[in-house]
């Protein structure tokens, strides 16, 4: 049974890495980029850490896994703003497709 989990879990983070590699290729702007590779990034390499856990299944690896999914879920957000940020300070050109605002004539 133990088996059966540690598969779902992997393949599930696997999964959602490709997606999440999928949207890296697919989105059109830096930061829409950065919202799908942090998000899904995150939550695939929790999913495998998870795995390691349930297989390992011992107190010691458990709290490492707990930690270090702690860890992802702290600092990617905060290194995904400091990308963001540094990306519209210097001026990357930003997607302007459709979206509240779309077609409105910003010169006046």
């Amino acid at each position: 049974m133990i088996e059966l989990i540690v598969g779902i879990l992997i393949l599930t983070g696997g999964a959602f890495g490709v997606l999440g590699a999928i949207g890296l290729i697919r989105m059109p702007d830096i930061l829409i980029r950065m919202h799908a590779s942090t998000k899904i990034g995150t939550l695939s390499c929790g999913l495998v850490v998870a795995a390691a856990a349930v297989h390992f299944g011992d107190w010691g690896t458990s709290v490492r896994a707990v930690l270090i999914i702690v860890f992802l879920v702290v600092t990617a957000p905060i290194a995904s703003h400091m990308i963001g940020r540094a990306a519209v300070t210097t001026g990357v050109s930003l997607w302007r497709g459709a979206g509240p605002g779309a077609g409105r004539n910003d010169d006046r």
